[in-house]
């Protein structure tokens, strides 16, 4: 698949280290990995898509076959303004699957010359998602090991206190 160009997208709010792990695996199996961050004017992001481009650009330098980039609308046809050739996503648990099923289906329905390409997070991130950190670090839980350090120091000047130790009650 080295010729493919992929595109990996999702809202990256936060950036965590389950998604480092797949941009970095995806980077080695795809000529072109577009990290794009869907703008989804339904949601209050914690960050916002210029801080979130900011920090996964900040993070994604040392794979110089990745871009980040931003999108709105279906993501087929965004991918195929980008002539890619797959989607790469991510599957942690049975319902991730379920879901993650559904929608590789109907986008095959919407355009057959895209494939989806589900990767599996390392182990350690099997649990990790974006509303578990914000939801750990609006209650000043440590996120520490989580997220990147950039990312860390990010959510403790959004949320406020100090999110790199555990809560003392």
């Amino acid at each position: 698949m080295k010729n493919v160009t992929a595109i990996y997208p999702g809202s990256f709010d936060p950036l965590t280290n389950g998604h480092l792990d797949l941009i970095e695996r995806g980077s080695k199996i795809f000529a072109t990995l577009v990290v794009a961050i869907l703008r989804n004017s339904e949601k209050q992001p914690l960050f916002s898509l210029s801080e979130r481009r900011d920090m996964l650009k900040e993070m994604t330098s040392q794979w110089k076959n990745v871009e980040i980039d931003t999108f709105d609308g279906l993501l087929v046809e965004y991918a195929m303004r980008r002539k890619a050739g797959a989607v790469l996503r991510g599957i942690r648990a049975i319902s991730d699957y379920e879901y993650e099923l559904q929608m590789a289906m109907l986008n095959r329905k919407l355009e057959p010359r895209i494939e989806t390409v589900f990767m599996m997070p390392a182990e350690a991130y099997s649990y990790l998602s974006s509303r578990l950190v914000r939801e750990i670090a609006r209650l000043e839980g440590s996120v520490r090991g989580l997220v990147p350090k950039m990312v860390e120091q990010r959510l403790k000047e959004k949320i406020g206190g100090d999110v790199s130790h555990i809560r003392r009650r």
